[in-house]
């Protein structure tokens, strides 16, 4: 009985999600994912160059250069994104900083998709444990939504290019943020994902040894699957089935997909956390185990707590108060350099 009230209660919030979204045209957008690339035409073009930047170990390194530009004032810290998009506001990344006064740790959490405010529970909560917390806007996101729009469309879209460069953008700015935690002299950075922030947060953990803990809310490997099955994306899907099919989305977003960066999530040193939703009907279960199953092919031990509720009911106790008491536990733990000595 209670479950299934949980699952009304889930659909009903997913119905409000939808209202805004709209079947949009789609397009390839070849060069916005891989600049200098215009005269990309097809679908099998577009792969091509996909296959070419997942095999490219500096596609999620920032440019040299690019640690100017920090201003903070009040809690909250400014710079400039190294992607410059048509879309002024989205160029200039917020981020909003709630101290711990201890310089141990930081924890930087990115937002699920369509996020409209920050978690100031969380961050009340592990500030007062000696965590600082940095809530990072991810692109087309609060202070940098674009004008006029109702939900952030032009960060997860029917246009391939243009969903590539948005998430490279919102990990350049998370290491670009994390470089400079580091330089506040942070000990130790981890990263925190809720549900498309976790693909970002996991592709930085993947790419960035700075990270030493990452947690992963409401994950799964291949945002082409995600898409194509969940129920939040179904504009998306309407959008692009008529086009391609899904064997061609998973080559296209391949340098999207955590899947293929399973070796670098089990590298020493990182410590893994997930939470999922065995009722999730944005995540699928059945997408979720297959990462999870990926990961531990690859030698990575995540640290799993699975509850049965849905991808939106994992908001409302006592799911979340579950899930944060998992979190709290993998940051209260020493790091692994300091177990050494």
């Amino acid at each position: 009985m209670y479950h299934n009230w949980l699952d009304r209660w889930d659909e009903r919030r997913a119905r409000r999600g939808e209202e805004a979204k709209k079947v949009t045209d789609f397009i390839l957008g070849a060069g916005r994912a891989f600049p200098g690339e215009k005269r990309t035409e097809t679908i099998d073009e577009f792969c091509v160059l996909a296959d070419q930047a997942l095999s490219d170990s500096g596609f999620y390194d920032e440019p040299s250069g690019s640690s100017q530009g920090f201003e903070r004032d009040d809690g909250w810290l400014r710079f400039p994104s190294d992607i410059s998009t048509d879309v002024e506001e989205n160029n200039v990344v917020w981020a909003k900083i709630t101290e711990s006064g201890s310089h141990d740790q930081a924890l930087v959490i990115f937002h699920h998709w369509n996020a409209s405010a920050r978690n100031r529970q969380i961050a009340k909560f592990f500030s007062q444990r000696g965590i600082t917390v940095v809530e990072i806007a991810m692109p087309y996101h609060l202070e940098r939504s674009r004008p006029g729009s109702l939900y952030a469309d032009y960060m997860l879209s029917s246009n391939l290019g243009r969903t590539i460069q948005s998430v490279r953008q919102a990990v350049w700015d998370g290491r670009k943020l994390i470089r400079w935690l580091k330089s506040e002299g942070y000990r130790e950075v981890s990263v925190l994902g809720m549900s498309l922030g976790s693909w970002v947060a996991g592709l930085i953990a993947a790419h960035d040894p700075a990270v030493t803990k990452a947690s992963l809310f409401l994950t799964a490997g291949s945002l082409a699957d995600m898409v194509w099955t969940g129920r939040a994306t179904r504009s998306i899907r309407d959008s692009v089935e008529p086009v391609i099919e899904l064997t061609d989305l998973r080559r296209a977003w391949g340098p999207l997909n955590l899947e293929n960066y399973a070796h670098n999530l089990a590298r020493p040193g990182l410590d893994l956390h997930v939470v999922l939703a065995k009722r999730d009907k944005v995540v699928l279960p059945e997408l979720s185990e297959k990462f999870m199953q990926r990961l531990k092919n690859a030698g990575a031990k995540p640290d799993i707590l699975e509850l049965n509720c849905g991808h939106y009911s994992l908001a409302i106790p006592p799911y979340i108060l579950l899930a944060g008491l998992s979190l709290k536990r993998l940051l209260s733990c020493a790091d692994k350099s300091a177990r050494r000595i």
